[in-house]
């Protein structure tokens, strides 16, 4: 069964507090899919979720490097931007399994892993508001239903 949570994003001061507040439900071996065209707001929400659970100052996008790393409180964060992959397999380069069981995994562009992409994940495709160029709809799919309860009891 799948589970769905839909919330709406106004400006990106609300995906800042949407990335927030899925950073304070997070546990150790989450992993975060980012779904969304260019300029949606994966990387303004995978920044905020970072800075709520470390002390990094300034978080660049992993668009060139693939992927950045960060110690937190609770986990170390793996930030992936899968964006330039070639072919699938190149995650496997990337230490992905020691990311998706001993971190926090946020995967932007997890398309590029295909047949790879993780089925227990918190699955966020992050969307244009047709009524408002300004606004996102951003939709949160998981199949467990742990990780559905830690969303119906987050604060957003």
């Amino acid at each position: 069964m799948e589970f769905t949570h839909k919330y709406v994003c106004s400006a990106e001061n609300k995906t800042v507090e949407l990335g927030v507040a899925l950073a304070r439900i997070a546990k150790k071996g989450d992993i975060f899919l980012l779904d969304g065209t260019l300029g949606m707001g994966k990387t303004v929400f995978a920044r905020a979720f970072i800075q709520e659970l470390s002390d990094a100052e300034e978080i660049p996008s992993p668009t060139f490097t693939l992927l950045q790393c960060y110690p937190s409180r609770k986990s170390e964060i793996y930030h992936y931007d899968l964006y330039r992959l070639k072919n699938p397999v190149e995650i496997f380069e990337l230490g992905i399994e020691e990311a998706l069981y001993g971190g926090i995994s946020l995967i932007e562009w997890p398309e590029k892993m295909e047949n790879f992409r993780p089925k227990d994940a918190f699955n966020i495709k992050i969307l244009p508001d047709v009524n408002d160029n300004s606004s996102r709809i951003v939709e949160i799919s998981v199949v467990s239903k742990e990780k559905n309860d830690r969303l119906n009891a987050m604060e957003f």
